[in-house]
């Protein structure tokens, strides 16, 4: 088992932007509000055992239904293309409808927040071009840092402010359209060449 530092930093940066923690820290705050209380390590926990999950069986799940995993990066590219859209440009391309019961710290925290349609086209994506063992490692350094920002959400928000969480957006916005792009452009040249 060999691990790429580059490799798992990669990984981790587009799983962080895609996830996109930072910048869902006023609907963690809200959800907050309205419940009472968030289970941080129980929607961690969760959203972590859904991903390292999908990243084994979505392969599988995909082959079942005659998809390819070059297709699924190719769809999961235009997904990573819109997920960047929104936060580059601040619009609402998905909605999700909102859930106030007590179990907010898996529905919708853990998923489809954090485990959502994005981040798993994304592993999926990823799983075609780095190493598994890479990807895992990126993926719980994900959920330490998801773990973090559960815990100090409200002492995040008050030291950056809502200004200060929208810069941090489009930032991650801009990476992750280059990212889309790319994965886009490399699974597209393998479709044409089978």
């Amino acid at each position: 088992m060999e691990l790429n530092f580059k490799e798992i930093f990669t990984v981790f940066m587009v799983l962080f932007a895609v996830i996109d923690i930072v910048g869902n820290i006023p609907i963690i705050i809200d959800l907050r509000k309205k419940v009472g209380h968030i289970q941080s390590e129980k929607a961690s926990i969760i959203a972590g055992v859904i991903l390292i999950v999908f990243l084994f069986v979505g392969k599988n799940i995909l082959s079942l239904i005659g998809i390819g995993v070059n297709s699924f990066a190719v769809a999961g590219a235009f997904i990573l293309f819109f997920i960047a859209l929104e936060m580059i440009l601040g619009i609402t391309l998905y909605k999700e409808e909102e859930n106030n019961a007590m179990t907010a710290s898996i529905f919708p925290l853990a998923f489809p927040l954090i485990a959502g349609p994005g981040s798993l086209t994304t592993l999926l994506s990823l799983r075609a071009e780095y190493s598994l063992e890479n990807i895992i490692v990126a993926v719980i350094m994900n959920v330490i840092v998801i773990y973090i920002v559960l815990k100090t959400s409200a002492k995040i928000e008050r030291v950056i402010g809502q200004n200060g969480i929208s810069i941090i957006r489009k930032v991650f916005g801009v990476i992750l359209l280059a990212i889309a792009v790319k994965l886009f452009a490399h699974n597209i040249k393998e479709l044409f060449i089978q």
